[in-house]
């Protein structure tokens, strides 16, 4: 379980955080150096070094968007410069990609965090400029909510899987058709006919809190509360729910933590934003009681410094005897580690604790974000181009590197675990510093 530092300040982390971004410039500068662009977007490295993996194109988003949140924590224009030109010759693709629902993570960390900036007055304001970003993410947002599957009482985005499928992980990318909205932006479909992306943003929020996400009582009676599942299947033809399921954990039965995570950060973000829209005001207990439920199974199913292993069911945990007792052990013979879940996780907690004004949540944030901040998590060999070691991507497929001698994965990273720990960084440093508080909808106040 989770050993909440309920006397850790945010002003105690200056001192590391200010060593992490110095590390943060130089994994940038390795990659944007050495990294073939024309593999395709990096994803996770191999022996320190980032390659790609042919599934879906998500995480180009996040090494480009790592640049633009190094400017914003340091100032240093050359990783503007960076975010600025990377996003204009690479990311037009990710905006009218048909074949994912992964937009909220492309395009919000590239159009929305350089539109954030500038409506902060972090750069100089440019009306052409302004336009170019709020038409990518009306775009991105109205392409994504075209990926519908109705099902009774609602619907929602299907994965890249196909119509049947629900991922967990789509919270968070529904980040997109919340600024699409918020900049009147709609769908547009056959006939004309005009949808609302707040509503359907909505929808499907509420289809993944009714699925996804276990409650201990009525259906789920037999379950834990706050466990995820991964996917959820439909039968396409009547809307029928059929089954959990599982992609990258070990099974639609268990948690896969990465999945948790998503939801703990998506739900509390979300929360943040639909307070500020008077029409979404009902949907907020609902959301509150999800993001409640996941993050109280973070904490309740998490080693003491709050890093997790893979999935809370993943099968030789059985012969770990005493690993929520203790700290996390990426280098232990039973299962990897998922350092990537923590970050995203450790966000949510804070967003969530800041959220309800409840300490226990924020507090536990800050633990988290403690222990990835110090060995053995933050990478300090500079010829390493990953900053959060110890993350995993696919443990089911097989394709997380093991090292000699080894029977489990880690020493490695991953462009998302990279980009959440910097934002992770950014959002507690701006606290620290009474800066404006970080969030994703601050390009469209």
């Amino acid at each position: 379980m989770l050993q909440i530092n309920y006397s850790l300040q945010p002003h105690q982390l200056a001192g590391p955080l200010q060593q992490f971004w110095q590390l943060s410039a130089g994994k940038i500068l390795h990659i944007e150096k050495h990294y073939d662009a024309a593999q395709g977007a990096p994803v996770f490295t191999r022996e320190g070094k980032y390659t790609t993996r042919g599934w879906t194109e998500w995480t180009q988003g996040f090494q480009y968007g790592a640049a633009i949140l190094q400017f914003d924590a340091t100032g240093d224009d050359a990783f503007l410069e960076i975010g600025r030109q990377k996003t204009v010759e690479a990311m037009a693709p990710h905006v009218s990609h048909t074949g994912v629902h992964d937009h909220g993570f492309n395009n919000v960390s590239t159009y929305g965090n350089l539109l954030r900036l500038m409506k902060e007055e972090r750069i100089p304001y440019n009306e052409w400029e302004r336009h170019f970003y709020e038409l990518a993410l009306k775009v991105s947002g109205a392409t994504q909510a075209a990926r519908w599957t109705p099902i009774k009482n609602g619907g929602f985005i299907y994965s890249f899987n196909g119509p049947h499928s629900l991922f967990v992980d789509t919270m968070r990318s529904c980040r997109i058709l919340m600024l699409s909205h918020r900049l009147g932006h709609l769908l547009q479909g056959e006939n004309d006919v005009r949808t609302n992306l707040l509503q359907r943003a909505v929808q499907h929020m509420k289809a993944t809190a009714d699925f996804n996400i276990y409650y201990g009582e009525g259906r789920d009676t037999y379950d834990v509360a706050g466990r995820t599942a991964h996917e959820c299947i439909f039968n396409v033809k009547d809307g029928n729910f059929r089954a959990p399921n599982a992609q990258q954990g070990f099974s639609g039965f268990t948690t896969w933590t990465r999945g948790l995570a998503w939801a703990m950060l998506g739900f509390a973000e979300e929360l943040e934003f639909l307070a500020t829209e008077p029409a979404a005001k009902e949907h907020l207990p609902w959301m509150e009681k999800a993001a409640k439920a996941t993050c109280d199974f973070y904490i309740a199913n998490t080693p003491t410094d709050g890093v997790p292993y893979w999935d809370t069911g993943a099968p030789q945990l059985a012969h770990f005897e005493g690993y929520l007792n203790q700290p996390s052990n990426p280098f232990n013979p039973f299962e990897p580690v998922d350092s990537s879940a923590a970050a995203i996780a450790a966000q949510g907690l804070i967003r969530l604790g800041r959220y309800l004004g409840e300490g226990k949540y924020f507090q536990a944030g800050l633990t988290v974000l403690h222990t990835l901040l110090q060995a053995p998590y933050l990478s300090t060999d500079t010829e390493h181009q990953g900053l959060l070691l110890h993350s995993i991507y696919h443990q089911p497929n097989g394709w997380d590197y093991t090292p000699p001698g080894s029977k489990v994965p880690y020493g490695e990273s991953c462009m998302w675990g990279d980009y959440h720990i910097r934002e992770l960084a950014l959002t507690v440093q701006r606290l620290i510093r009474n800066e404006p508080y970080y969030t994703f909808y601050n390009c469209v106040l």
